[in-house]
């Protein structure tokens, strides 16, 4: 890469960081609804034009921010997963569902932009998918890893669901069984669904010791997916 090539190069990821850092600032103003390119653009100290070059629209650095924030929260997770890679089942569970819980927390308005009301007018697409399986892939690992070993415990299926269940396993769990396919899934919503409450203030006035009831529901999930 000649010298001008590489200073074009370096111009342009410094750009593309400033404009998804102002999109950030303005997310935490106003919400992802009322994003604006011109708005960006303006803060930016460039014409609409200019910004257009990098972001087509609208939708296209929304994707952009989207994307990043699903790979921090998966990184996240994953790193908190490796520190523990030495630990019980549970322990390993229980540490990714904790970073998964920080990084929510110390990223709020990221957080809302992907686990909270959705964006009127925006429909994500299939890129977005693999950045999102991050924190889903980790807990998959984590329960293959106990079945492959001492064993799951306590799972059962109504026959109804395991039609359902056997094409989970085959969509994403193919080295689980059924029952295990299904009670991820539910574990995994109500991860976020713990998160959640506790991010956008439905536990105020309920759940005062916030770290330790997390924690020990947590640890209930872990149980409810078969890890001992």
């Amino acid at each position: 890469m000649s010298t001008a090539k590489g200073a074009r190069a370096r111009a342009r990821i410094e750009v593309t960081a400033a404009i998804k850092d102002e999109a950030r600032r303005q997310l935490a103003a106003e919400g992802a609804a009322k994003l604006s390119l011109r708005a960006v653009a303006r803060e930016l100290g460039m014409v609409s034009s200019a910004l257009y070059r990098y972001f087509p629209s609208r939708d296209d650095l929304l994707t952009a921010l989207i994307i990043d924030a699903y790979d921090s929260l998966g990184e996240a997770a994953e790193q908190a997963h490796d520190t523990a890679s030495d630990a019980a089942p549970v322990a390993r569970w229980t540490a990714v569902c904790e970073a998964v819980r920080g990084w929510a927390l110390a990223h709020p308005h990221e957080y809302a932009l992907i686990y909270g009301s959705p964006v009127p007018g925006y429909s994500a697409p299939q890129t977005t998918v693999r950045a999102a399986a991050r924190v889903g892939l980790v807990l998959i690992g984590i329960v293959r890893d106990a079945h492959q070993g001492p064993g799951l415990a306590g799972l059962s299926l109504p026959a109804e669901l395991r039609p359902e269940a056997e094409r989970m396993v085959a969509d994403f769990a193919p080295d689980l069984p059924p029952e295990a396919a299904t009670a991820l899934v539910a574990a995994w919503a109500q991860l976020f669904g713990l998160v959640g409450f506790e991010l956008f203030g439905q536990f105020h006035r309920v759940v005062e010791d916030r770290e330790t009831f997390f924690r020990h529901a947590v640890t209930g999930l872990a149980h409810g997916v078969g890890l001992r």
